[in-house]
């Protein structure tokens, strides 16, 4: 059985257990202690030597690095849906797996680390640019599509989602971006989805 190494408030944990859920696979979820320093144990780091969550073992498979996970779930169970073969198509998605590394981290990402776990080594000024700047720019291009790709739900939201969602944790009103916030609900709205704290599920009537 697949095993997924973690912490609940990680989301890039959450983005791995997301897409699990998302494409029906049947897990183990084997927790981190983060506060306690687990992930910096030698059990641990023989995983990930980065020392660093989530990572994933199927099998003889060992990976680190949410999106590179994203990549190797969606490929290996998840047919063309999440992740085209074609050039073109694999590009552009890989394209906001970048961005997520990127202007995420730097901004939504980095705010969050600064106000809920206390991470003072972070530029909170230049973190609320870099907040400001992305969501900034999904706005604007979420306003003419309702997915980032294809036209379709694909691992570049469910990679982007996440610490967009959370963008509240970290003190940054998503308020003015509607179009952001709608593409939040719709994937909210997705089979099979799954929450975590800060990002709840949405009441089916």
């Amino acid at each position: 059985m697949i095993q997924l190494h973690g912490h609940e408030l990680s989301g890039n944990s959450y983005k791995v257990r997301l897409m699990l859920s998302l494409l029906g696979l049947e897990y183990e979820w084997v927790r981190v202690d983060l506060m306690q320093g687990v992930h910096k144990q030698p059990a641990f780091l023989a995983l990930n030597p980065f020392g660093q969550v989530p990572v994933l073992v199927d099998g003889e498979t060992v990976l680190a690095d949410a999106q590179a996970i994203l990549v190797y779930l969606a490929r290996q169970y998840g047919g063309e849906f999440w992740l085209p073969l074609d050039a073109e198509s694999m590009s552009r998605v890989v394209r906001w797996l970048s961005t997520t590394a990127g202007e995420v981290r730097q901004g939504p990402e980095a705010a969050r680390l600064y106000h809920l776990f206390k991470v003072t080594n972070i530029s909170l000024e230049r973190a609320m640019q870099k907040s400001e700047f992305i969501l900034t720019q999904l706005d604007r291009y979420l306003a003419e599509r309702d997915w980032l790709e294809l036209g379709h739900s694909t691992i570049a939201d469910v990679a982007v989602f996440p610490y967009v969602a959370l963008a509240g944790d970290g003190k940054v009103d998503l308020t003015p971006y509607p179009h952001v916030l709608a593409w939040i609900d719709r994937i909210t709205h997705l089979p099979n989805f799954i929450g975590m704290t800060g990002i709840l599920e949405p009441v089916i009537a």
